[in-house]
């Protein structure tokens, strides 16, 4: 497996909703990529994930490789589709992303 290169988040999904959220500079779960904190060190995110992992909170904690040009963005497909939400019909997250495009 490849290697991840930062900078990385740390993304997780709620327990209650199942929502894709992302580890603010606050320590909490924001479901917002552009409120993540980003890491520019490897070392220091693998230690922050390892001090956040609540399975009280959210499940299925890890990092994801992000672009952090003028906005923070997704690099790999995967994580472009797990933040735009389901795939299978519009609602949530790609409600609100139509409503906008269509404004």
């Amino acid at each position: 497996m490849a290697r991840i290169k930062p900078p990385v988040v740390i993304t997780a999904n709620d327990l209650l909703t199942g929502e894709v959220v992302y580890l603010d500079p606050a320590h909490r779960w924001s479901p917002e990529l552009n409120a993540a904190k980003v890491f520019d060190v490897l070392g220091e995110a693998e230690g922050e994930l390892a001090t956040v992992s609540s399975e009280a909170v959210v499940v299925g904690a890890y990092l994801a490789e992000v672009s952090n040009d003028s906005a923070v963005t997704p690099r790999h497909y995967r994580e472009s589709f797990r933040h735009k939400g389901p795939s299978n019909y519009f609602h949530g997250k790609q409600a609100v992303q139509d409503a906008e495009v269509a404004a």
